[in-house]
């Protein structure tokens, strides 16, 4: 079963096929961008002009070595860089497709450590590649969310307060984490102040349409309040009780999520600040959202995720 699913995955995927060679090569890598960015009809970032060419040596006809196009429209000069999480970085392509790769294939992510080590890349520098590549996974759920959704929350790292003891989460220096998922669709996250009724409320009526909704939650008391607000009602389990799942109502489906973030945050990053907490979740979300299509494909969907977002050298290395 395991060897039917990798063939499928890699043998007949075609953007796999051409993945190993734009990883080592930068030309290759280059024209790899440009064409999952723009397809066959390249377009200047700056004016949105299709009728651009690329830039060629006057003698060899040959691509310049900085792969440049320039625009009829607007004379402006460009590459697939512009207008990207990869503007102004001076990362090769080459490794900005291995990130982009690892990240959206890896089922519990990729470290940064891992790929320093197998792109010669300063440590700093993948760091700061992974977190421009979790900015462009960000958003994989837009429109609210709606039919059963869970709703749930958790606490992610930090150590009991007192020698001895195992809290859970309150009383602990943990981050709340809340999140929200359709039965058999997308997932959204939110790293929250605290898990008061207040607090979940309003991200609640934030992501879900009430009006085409269901929500599903454990005993917490928080959401008695909100659930009332939920046209097709509010149902919840006792887990105080040994009760599950009574019926169709369960939080099998978010807790399923926690526990791969969990395995992911402790087994690959061991440490995450509560700083960058929210990229590291938009990556765990961009995959689960992305789950049922093929490895190539996610890739992709990530790469075209990074076309019009920036994001600051200083923003996400600081305290990382």
């Amino acid at each position: 079963m395991g060897k039917k699913v990798q063939n499928r995955s890699t043998k007949n995927d075609p953007v796999i096929q051409e993945l190993p060679l734009a990883c080592a090569d930068e030309a290759a890598a280059v024209e790899f961008l440009e064409k999952q960015r723009w397809g066959d009809h390249p377009a200047c970032p700056h004016c949105g002009d299709t009728s651009v060419y690329q830039m060629k040596d006057s003698k060899t006809e040959e691509r310049q070595a900085n792969f440049r196009w320039r625009c009829n429209g607007c004379k402006s000069q460009f590459t697939v860089r512009k207008g990207t999480v990869f503007e102004d970085s001076r990362i090769p392509l080459r490794h900005w497709c291995y990130g982009f790769w690892r990240a959206s294939t890896s089922k519990k992510g990729v470290s940064a450590l891992e790929i320093h080590r197998h792109t010669g890349i300063s440590y700093k520098s993948a760091l700061f590649l992974l977190h421009r590549i979790r900015f462009a996974m960000s958003d994989s759920a837009p429109g609210p969310l709606s039919g059963d959704v869970e709703v749930d929350e958790t606490y992610v790292g930090g150590k009991p307060r007192y020698k001895g003891q195992s809290k859970p989460g309150r009383g602990t220096n943990k981050q709340a984490v809340m999140a929200m998922v359709e039965r058999k669709g997308r997932v959204r996250t939110k790293v929250i102040a605290n898990v008061t009724a207040k607090t979940l409320s309003k991200e609640i009526r934030k992501n879900i349409d009430p009006e085409a909704s269901r929500l599903l939650t454990d005993e917490n008391q928080a959401y008695r309040g909100i659930g009332a607000e939920f046209k097709n009602g509010h149902a919840a389990v006792h887990h105080a009780r040994k009760e599950y799942v009574r019926g169709d109502v369960h939080s099998n489906t978010i807790e399923g999520f926690f526990s791969i973030v969990k395995r992911g945050l402790n087994g690959i990053y061991h440490s995450v600040s509560k700083e960058h907490l929210h990229r590291y979740l938009s990556e765990y979300e961009f995959r689960y959202n992305y789950r049922h299509l093929e490895d190539g494909d996610r890739t992709v969907a990530a790469i075209r995720g990074a076309d019009g977002k920036r994001l600051l050298y200083r923003e996400p290395v600081k305290s990382a």
